[in-house]
């Protein structure tokens, strides 16, 4: 019922389509609280989402095909985000030594003190934590994956 008051509809054709409209408006709303989380850092979820890959990485540089395979928004477009990284001296580019076509990605010093301040000052999880108990967050991913099958 809160659904429905949230996107003033009257009701939906069954349990299955409320579901999925339910998770396409509650993705919406995370993703708000999390641009609202990380906007003083000056960087987008994306930005965002390719600067933690890249420190997973690390030591070791990524390639553009890599960030792609695993950032969470497939649709964005991983090299010009590289880019814009750049342009804010957060990542480095460097020609791949053993493949001369093939562009190596590393994050810069920078980068990674821009992410350990934000692992101090934002907490993501407390965008849930007041709603979801720990269990309650352990059925939801079950759900979830379950769903994806």
């Amino acid at each position: 019922m809160q659904l429905q008051k949230e996107i003033s509809t009257s009701g939906f054709e069954n349990e299955r389509q409320q579901a999925i409209v339910n998770i396409v408006f509650t993705f919406h709303w995370c993703n708000d609280k999390i641009k609202q989380a990380i906007a003083p850092y000056e960087v987008t979820p994306q930005q965002f989402n390719i600067l933690r890959i890249l420190r997973g990485q690390y030591p070791k540089p990524c390639t553009i095909n890599l960030l792609k395979s695993r950032m969470l928004d497939k649709m964005c477009d991983a090299s010009r985000i590289v880019d814009r990284l750049m342009q804010k001296d957060l990542v480095r580019k460097a020609i791949n030594s053993q493949d001369k076509r093939s562009v190596d990605i590393l994050i810069s010093d920078k980068g990674l003190s821009l992410l350990k301040t934000m692992d101090q000052e934002v907490d993501i999880t407390a965008i849930i934590s007041p709603n979801l108990t720990i269990e309650e967050s352990e059925q939801l991913n079950l759900l979830l994956d379950k769903l994806r099958g």
